[in-house]
């Protein structure tokens, strides 16, 4: 497998989500924020009022040489209805290069969110721990070490 990518939904947060993200694991938006409004005409989609023509349409966030973080804001008249069930629809696992790296996006991650689970030893890795952020969305962070299966 080349790289995995998540892409989240939010109902009107993701420009605020993802300049959080950005804070956290620096770097810059692929191609910038593109919102509706920027989006061609597409066949049986109806028209959009303004408030939603200026919601996030895509966004990405490079996390690294081959993952990428998406998003959009969810339009209820573009899904047939289709409602955001926010936080546990999605759990992102971060495998880290070092303990300090974990206790790193750990930490600013959890903040203003909740630790489900702190950052421990398990059998399976030298540090383990699960938060949500102030979003909702649940992240589970992973430093194998020397525990790693080769």
């Amino acid at each position: 497998m080349k790289a995995v990518n998540v892409y989240l939904n939010f109902e009107g947060q993701t420009e605020a989500a993802f300049n959080f993200y950005k804070s956290v694991f620096g770097g810059d938006f692929m191609g910038g924020i593109i919102r509706y409004k920027d989006f061609p005409p597409m066949d049986g989609v109806p028209p959009l009022s303004e408030a939603e023509q200026n919601l996030v349409g895509h966004v990405s966030l490079p996390l690294g040489e081959h993952s990428i973080l998406m998003g959009t804001d969810v339009v209820e008249s573009m899904c047939d209805g289709q409602k955001t069930i926010m936080g546990n629809n999605v759990q992102i696992t971060l495998e880290t290069d070092s303990t300090q790296e974990a206790e790193t996006f750990f930490g600013k991650l959890s903040e203003g969110g909740r630790v489900l689970m702190p950052l421990e030893e398990t059998f399976w890795a030298e540090k383990y721990g699960a938060c949500t952020d102030k979003f909702g969305v649940y992240w589970q962070f992973n430093y194998t070490g020397n525990k790693a299966q080769g």
